[in-house]
């Protein structure tokens, strides 16, 4: 009972951490919306009110003109031509001018009169020497244009008013149409007259037209719920800005789905969690009590043989001895075991070098009696010249056992700037009792400067002495064979290339595939066909490639590209 309570409790409280955790992230994610949604409000009303200003300065600066000031005087000289010119050339729906009395004189159209709700209060304020500006509906069909009228001056005083109209569907159509966000612009009676939803024209911001079914709060930013459509967000960040200089308010409406998936996310992943440890506690506490079970049965059952262990205690201890001996001699075992597999991976390259090594010991053998034999005659420079040649020949034989060591060396240290010139001479001075047994032509002139690359060392090593051993392999049956062996830098690119005269690979797209290989079973050379695939897997973490084709004249060439180390880096 108190188990399933314990549980019981601890889902009730992962739910109130999933709903604070999506809560959180909702609000915070609401936020940023409502932040992106003041950023394209601004954007628009910024577009809507500069493309506006653009015919606020033509009405303007057209007032000044002489021939609108002949008309103002009662001249009319070609108005009507001049006002169409303007129309054309900036996209205006109507140039006209007014006289004192409200009486259309001239017009880009040549009408007489134009209906427009808006044209009253904008010429009364412009007969007032003040610039006049409204929207209303243009004509008898409907259109939707926004009018400025600026005062024409004669005599010092507004003799007239001179009336750029927009058509208002052209600023729409231009910047607006086609964006996710809503975005509407009302008047001062809250009507909507400018969106990119043609759905919403001339209703009301209000009840009975365009309003939330609820409206929520978080973070003093407004959210509403709506039923306006498939083109309006059924739920939505609302935001507002008022727009004087055109006498409007501008309105965004964007919706909340990434808010919402952003704290279902994070609600999720708290629950998760949260879920994920109750179940873990849970099959610890589960674990504890089968422990504490078991605890209990193991002691009833140790208080009950308790006199029977105590008889078979000698026994137990000749038991003990023997499992001892018997793991003595297991290690023992495994150690030799260890050992021999130590001898067998170092005994095929060791046997070629024992004779490299045998060579100068016998040089120092003979070197060293003569030496004896010079001081005993009093030749000492003799002597010394011996002596010289004995410690050549120590020097020698302690370059090839250090070459041997570092490359059965296991490398642990991470990558850094690598010689490839002192690689390769490495690995060919480990192979060259094998080179000249095998009489191979080897065509390797080094570099005079050192090629630096990032990388490990004896990883390189091991990747090189693969190549070249691959490559004495495949040319096992040719009577002559060449092995050719080039550095060059491309730019930020170092490539090894190794080119042989063998057969050819049978199929280069598989070359570095695991346990790919041509050798033949039951053969010298066989092997388990992981040498390449170790190496692709080498040269990768260098961030380097590898790659095997054959060449048109016959035999494979491996190419290996690695990232050249600059100067600067390798001395640093």
């Amino acid at each position: 009972m108190r188990r399933a309570v314990a549980i019981m409790l601890f889902l009730l409280l992962a739910g109130v951490a999933a709903t604070g955790a999506w809560w959180l992230g909702y609000r915070s994610a609401v936020q940023q919306v409502a932040d992106r949604g003041d950023a394209f409000l601004r954007s628009a009303s910024d577009r809507l009110v500069a493309q506006l200003a653009i015919y606020r300065l033509v009405a303007v600066r057209l007032a000044e003109h002489p021939q609108v000031l002949a008309l103002a005087r009662g001249e009319n000289a070609g108005a009507d031509q001049l006002f169409r010119r303007v129309a054309d050339e900036t996209g205006a729906l109507e140039v006209a001018f007014y006289d004192r009395q409200g009486v259309r004189r001239a017009s880009s159209d040549g009408a007489t009169s134009h209906d427009m709700d808006a044209d009253g209060a904008a010429l009364n304020r412009a007969l007032s020497g003040a610039l006049g500006f409204g929207h209303g509906l243009a004509g008898g069909g409907g259109q939707r244009a926004f009018v400025f009228m600026a005062p024409v001056f004669a005599g010092g005083r507004p003799a007239g008013a001179l009336a750029v109209r927009v058509d208002l569907e052209a600023v729409e159509e231009s910047d607006w149409r086609g964006a996710p966000q809503v975005v509407f612009f009302t008047d001062a009676s809250s009507r909507i007259f400018v969106s990119n939803r043609s759905e919403l024209l001339f209703e009301y911001l209000g009840a009975g037209g365009v309003s939330p079914s609820r409206v929520r709060t978080h973070a003093n930013t407004e959210v509403w719920d709506l039923d306006r459509g498939r083109y309006v967000p059924a739920k939505a960040v609302y935001r507002t800005q008022p727009l004087p200089v055109i006498g409007m308010q501008g309105h965004v409406l964007i919706s909340t789905k990434p808010a919402d998936r952003i704290g279902l996310l994070q609600g999720a992943v708290v629950g998760a969690l949260f879920l994920s440890f109750g179940a873990l506690l849970l099959l610890l506490s589960e674990r504890r009590r089968a422990l504490a079970l078991a605890n209990e049965s193991l002691e009833a059952r140790v208080a009950a043989r308790t006199e029977e262990l105590a008889r078979a205690n000698d026994s137990l201890r000749i038991e003990v001895a023997e499992r001892k001996e018997a793991e003595e001699a297991l290690r023992r075992a495994q150690s030799e075991l260890v050992q021999a597999g130590k001898l067998s991976a170092l005994g095929k390259m060791s046997a070629g070098i024992s004779h490299e090594l045998n060579q100068p010991l016998m040089a120092i053998r003979s070197f060293s009696e003569n030496a004896a034999k010079f001081l005993d005659t009093d030749r000492p420079e003799d002597a010394r010249g011996n002596l010289m040649r004995i410690s050549d020949l120590a020097h020698r034989m302690a370059r090839i056992i250090k070459n041997l060591r570092a490359f059965a060396r296991q490398e642990v240290e991470p990558m850094s700037p690598v010689d490839v010139v002192a690689v390769v001479d490495t690995v060919l001075e480990l192979l060259e009792p094998r080179l000249r047994d095998e009489a191979i032509i080897l065509d390797w002139v080094a570099p005079e400067m050192p090629v630096r690359v990032t990388g490990g060392e004896v990883r390189l090593q091991q990747v090189v002495m693969n190549l070249v051993t691959n490559a004495l392999d495949a040319m096992a049956g040719q009577n002559a064979r060449h092995l050719a062996i080039s550095v060059a830098i491309d730019g930020g690119i170092v490539r090894l290339e190794l080119a042989d005269n063998g057969p050819g690979l049978d199929d280069p797209d598989k070359i570095f595939d695991p346990f790919y290989s041509t050798k033949t079973v039951g053969s010298s050379e066989e092997g388990m066909g992981l040498g390449l695939s170790i190496s692709y897997g080498l040269v990768q973490s260098f961030g380097g490639a590898i790659r095997g084709r054959n060449a048109p004249e016959g035999g494979a060439v491996f190419t290996v590209e690695l990232n050249a180390c600059e100067a600067r880096e390798a001395a640093e």
